[in-house]
């Protein structure tokens, strides 16, 4: 059940940045949308993901421990488990909407999009993995290859609802006895076409 009184993490995916791909009126129509955050600390981090269909319904809440080398890599192994969780409990054609926190992982899914939808595509620019994140870098980019469509936004670290998840993993282990929720798409009628809020009247001054 949506949780009243908080943004939806649709509408955080609408009024957010899709690094390399323009915002399109249809971007509000995802299926699924999921958040990710990785967390780094000397003692141990986390890893935090929350997934929602477009209407709010909860898919999945994770808040588990981890112990990355460093912050860059926690935030691609924490969207690599989101993705993974994920694709166990959508449709196989299902368009999703991923909100992370570190603009370089938000660009470099982008630029594996781009790259999925032509083989002779060239790459804006090239992308840097993290050492140490090369294994997760390839199962986040399998699980891109998977999903019908796919397009990542960048959050600032603020907004971010899975941080609190991946930095106190222990204060919020219940969530991951949540009990598992399989959920097709939410059947929506037919809605005018208008772009997102972030995206509405750009360069009207211009």
């Amino acid at each position: 059940m949506a949780t009243v009184g908080r943004q939806r993490l649709r509408e955080l995916f609408d009024d957010s940045p899709t690094p390399h791909i323009a915002h399109h009126p249809r971007t509000h129509r995802r299926d699924f949308y999921v958040a990710t955050d990785g967390s780094f600390a000397p003692d141990g981090g986390g890893l935090g993901v929350i997934i929602e269909t477009r209407s709010g319904e909860r898919v999945a809440r994770l808040a588990v421990p981890d112990s990355a080398p460093d912050n860059n890599v926690a935030e691609y192994r924490a969207l690599h488990l989101g993705l993974d969780v994920l694709a166990h409990r959508a449709p196989a054609d299902a368009n999703v909407g991923v909100l992370v926190d570190h603009s370089d992982l938000a660009g470099d899914v982008n630029l594996a999009v781009l790259a999925g939808r032509d083989p002779n595509y060239r790459a804006l620019r090239d992308v840097t993995v993290p050492s140490g994140a090369a294994n997760h870098w390839r199962g986040i980019r399998a699980r891109v290859a998977g999903f019908g469509e796919l397009r990542a936004a960048e959050l600032g670290s603020g907004e971010n609802p899975a941080h609190v998840l991946a930095n106190a993993p222990e204060q919020y282990a219940h969530v991951n006895e949540e009990p598992a929720q399989c959920r097709l798409p939410d059947v929506e009628t037919e809605e005018p076409q208008i772009p997102p809020p972030s995206r509405a009247n750009r360069h009207a001054g211009d």
